[in-house]
C-alpha cells in the first residue's frame, strides 16, 4: 500500500491510496485511517481483487452473511466511510464486484485480496463522526448525536 496527500487543505485533506497484489482491501484502508488519524471521510475507489467476501446483514442474526466471490473481479463500485469507533476510526465499505460472466455481487465489503490495483480517493470532512454500539440492532452505527462538525 502507499498513499500521497494530494490536497492538503486545513480540515479536508484529499488522499489517493494505492492497494499493491496481495493487499487487502479492508485492512489496507483500516491501517490508513489509523496512520492518518481520519476522524470523518469519505471513499470511492476502483480496482480489480483476486478474491472477495462480500456480506448482507441478517436482521435476526444481528450477523453479516458472508457470500463469498471466488474468483477474480472487477471492482465496479467501491463507496464508504470512515467514523470514529470505540477503537479508533472505522472504516465501513459496500462493493459491487463485477465477474467475468458480467453477472455482479455485492454487498458490504468484508475481504478483498488486491490484484491487480486498487485505487482509492479520500476525502477527509472537517470534524468528525463517531459511532456508538446499538445493541438492538447488532451494529456500530455513527450517532449524530454525539459526532461534532467543524475543524478538529
Amino acid at each position: 500500500m502507499s498513499w500521497k496527500l494530494l490536497e492538503p487543505a486545513v480540515g479536508e485533506r484529499v488522499y489517493a491510496v494505492i492497494g499493491e497484489p496481495g493487499d487487502d482491501a479492508v485492512e489496507l484502508l483500516g491501517q490508513f485511517a489509523r496512520a492518518e488519524e481520519l476522524t470523518a471521510a469519505q471513499l470511492t475507489a476502483v480496482g480489480a481483487f483476486s478474491t472477495a467476501t462480500v456480506g448482507w446483514f441478517d436482521r435476526e442474526a444481528k450477523d453479516y452473511r458472508r457470500i463469498e466471490v471466488g474468483e477474480q473481479c472487477e471492482v465496479l463500485s467501491l463507496l464508504g466511510d470512515i467514523a470514529l469507533g470505540p477503537d479508533g476510526p472505522a472504516v465501513h465499505l459496500h462493493a459491487v464486484l463485477g465477474l467475468a460472466d458480467g453477472q455482479v455481487r455485492g454487498g458490504h465489503l468484508l475481504a478483498g485480496e488486491v490484484w491487480p490495483t486498487l485505487e482509492v480517493i479520500v476525502r477527509e470532512a472537517p470534524g468528525y463522526l463517531r459511532k456508538t454500539q446499538r445493541p438492538d440492532i447488532g451494529l456500530a452505527l455513527v450517532d449524530l448525536e454525539v459526532s461534532r462538525g467543524g475543524n478538529r
